[in-house]
């Protein structure tokens, strides 16, 4: 069923067009992902959509039932109300009020905003983008059009947001730069690309193959009408006469070919490694520690950056990141510790927010202030053709950074931070607002960086391509290391969690016989080897003692984890209002939600087992 449609859609603001012509329908089911270089048009197409924006020209139908939930890039609050109030205020749920403010804590809190009954003024700009998440997912609706729904966002936040998602009965339309999330929640994909719009029923991976594809037959095309406008051109070079029909067809054939819009192939943000000399003394974290408002972000930690180093951080919002950066680049300093610096270091630091830009200076003027030309592995490039790598054509160049979008300010901020040629690159949240092209083209000139590079990033797919060590914040001001890219750190991770859940059910079964006497002689068969874990499979096909008497209890304690989970749910919904109990009961429902899925584990093991000694009773 389609739920909304745009039709012949033109929209240009002052002397750019954004998209011309464009048509797409939203149907029932649809998980739509936009994607595009900055600039090209993906915020107004959500706008329009959303109804916040008129388009220039075109038709935009939706169904009369048909509601919209919209996230805005920039969400807006009411200072007056609280965090609490600016979610849920004037939301007319099936549900009561009491379960939907309930509903919106447990939500917050898993967003990392779990005191949402102090006003909105509080919020940080990432903290105010993941309340208004909360506010677009609780909003009834038939669609949800979010515009970069993952900024702001953890790694466990976005994989929780992904898990959401997923579930989501409506449709949904989104922009994001975060290609593992475009791969695991899209069907379909809609680029924008020089003021034409193409679909994919694709998730982002299969979107590459197919837009290679499509390029494929546009240039073999292309070559085509090359090779028949040169044969056309020669024919008119000897004369052509246009007295006959057949010869005034020819012509206009001739001129439709002169005339054709050539394939324009798309600009690469092309980057030669750049960096100043950096000598065997780089940069000496001793025994660093900091605190605010007396909680402690990093506690006694001590590193020497290598000159190979490619550091990933990563860990929750608000855990410390970011300021461990800020110490490392000298811009605050710690409580306690040292801080050493080898005389050739110098820093390149791409923070959060783009440095304070004189909107009123035109591009060029920008790069320039920081260089007029720079050395690459290519020689001497200027400038202007610097900028020309990074998309900004010869007229962007001379057009006032205000006219540039959010995320072209972002890229134009990269560029000047890369002109310095620093040998220390500090990347904080490098993959915010930047598009995935732009993203691809730095992945690829950060793998040839000479230098050292130190990124925060929740960009897993980023941290994938360029961490080769993982720094990761644990909680208490505690930063563990960990060997390798994102990945590798999360199967570290998973081992050490099954190695101590291991150790946990060895140590419980350490020291326990059978008081009949009956299976003492069997008892290294019952608990195994201290390796082995309780899935492994029992190779005489016999219960132990320990196994048979929980064999005959797990349904009861199924049950039982079962009706408590539901006594946890209604005691939560009791509870909406009083954060501090609300805390404490969802941290149990999780806790009673892992034991069950443990218990379920355990039931298929024993029931396996059970049904194998039968069959061999037999």
């Amino acid at each position: 069923m389609n739920l909304l449609t745009l039709e012949h859609v033109s929209k240009s603001f002052t002397d750019r067009m954004l998209f011309d012509d464009i048509s797409l329908g939203i149907n029932e089911g649809d998980r739509i992902g936009v994607i595009g270089i900055n600039g090209t048009g993906k915020s107004t197409l959500l706008k329009i959509i959303a109804g916040e924006l008129e388009a220039d020209t075109g038709t935009i139908t939706r169904g009369k039932t048909v509601q919209i939930a919209y996230l805005p890039q920039t969400p807006v609050f009411d200072d007056d109300k609280s965090i609490l109030e600016n979610v849920v205020f004037g939301k007319k749920a099936a549900e009561d009020y009491r379960n939907l403010t309930g509903e919106a804590r447990a939500m917050l809190t898993k967003l990392g905003i779990p005191d949402c009954d102090r006003p909105a003024t509080f919020l940080s700009g990432g903290q105010k983008k993941r309340a208004a998440l909360v506010r677009t997912l609780l909003t009834p609706a038939q669609i949800l059009v979010l515009d970069e729904p993952t900024n702001h966002l953890d790694s466990e936040m976005t994989e929780w947001l992904e898990d959401y998602l997923n579930k989501y009965r409506g449709a949904f339309i989104m922009i994001t730069h975060d290609r593992y999330f475009l791969d695991r929640v899209t069907n379909k994909i809609v680029e924008i690309d020089k003021s034409h719009l193409y679909s994919y029923v694709a998730n982002y991976s299969r979107f590459l193959e197919l837009k290679a594809e499509r390029e494929e037959m546009a240039l073999a095309t292309e070559r085509k009408n090359k090779s028949l406008y040169r044969v056309e051109l020669e024919w008119m070079m000897r004369g052509a006469r246009a007295r006959s029909t057949k010869q005034k067809a020819h012509i206009q054939r001739f001129e439709e070919l002169r005339d054709r819009a050539a394939i324009e192939v798309d600009g690469q943000v092309e980057i030669n490694a750049l960096s100043s000399r950096l000598g065997k003394k780089t940069v000496i974290l001793d025994h660093i520690h900091k605190a605010y408002d007396g909680r402690t972000l990093i506690d006694d930690f001590s590193y020497i950056l290598l000159s190979t180093d490619r550091l990933g951080i990563i860990g929750p919002n608000g855990c410390g990141k970011s300021t461990l950066l800020k110490i490392l680049t000298g811009t605050i300093a710690p409580d306690s510790g040292t801080m050493e610096y080898g005389t050739t270091v110098k820093i390149g630091y791409f923070s959060q927010e783009n440095e304070a830009m004189n909107e009123s200076m035109k591009v060029i003027d920008y790069i320039r202030d920081t260089a007029d030309y720079i050395k690459t592995s290519d020689g001497t490039i200027t400038a202007s053709q610097m900028c020309e790598k990074f998309l900004f054509t010869g007229a962007m160049q001379y057009s006032v950074i205000a006219k540039l979008s959010g995320g072209e300010k972002r890229r134009l901020y990269l560029l000047k931070i890369l002109m310095e040629a620093p040998n220390i690159l500090v990347l904080d949240e490098p993959t915010n607002d930047l598009d995935i092209q732009t993203l691809t083209v730095l992945e690829d000139y950060l793998k040839t960086f000479p230098g050292i590079i130190v990124t925060v990033s929740h960009d897993r797919y980023f941290l994938d391509k360029i961490a080769e060590r993982i720094f990761a914040f644990e909680g208490n001001g505690k930063i563990t290391q960990y060997e390798g890219n994102f990945s590798d750190y999360k199967a570290a991770l998973a081992a050490k969690q099954a190695a101590m859940t291991e150790n946990n059910l060895a140590g419980s079964n350490k020291g326990k016989s059978d008081k009949s006497g009956t299976d003492s002689g069997n008892k290294a068969s019952d608990t195994g080897s201290s390796k082995n874990s309780w899935k492994t499979p029992n190779t005489q096909l016999k219960f132990s003692y320990k196994e048979q008497k929980e064999f005959e209890t797990i349904d009861d304690d199924i049950a039982a984890l079962e009706a408590k989970i539901a006594d946890l749910e209604a005691q939560i919904a009791e509870n909406a209002t009083n954060y501090g109990k609300l805390s404490e009961l969802t941290n149990e429902k999780e806790a009673a939600e892992a034991a069950l899925n443990e218990k379920m584990d355990r039931w298929v093991y024993l029931n396996d087992l059970a049904e194998q000694i039968a069959a061999q009773k037999k």
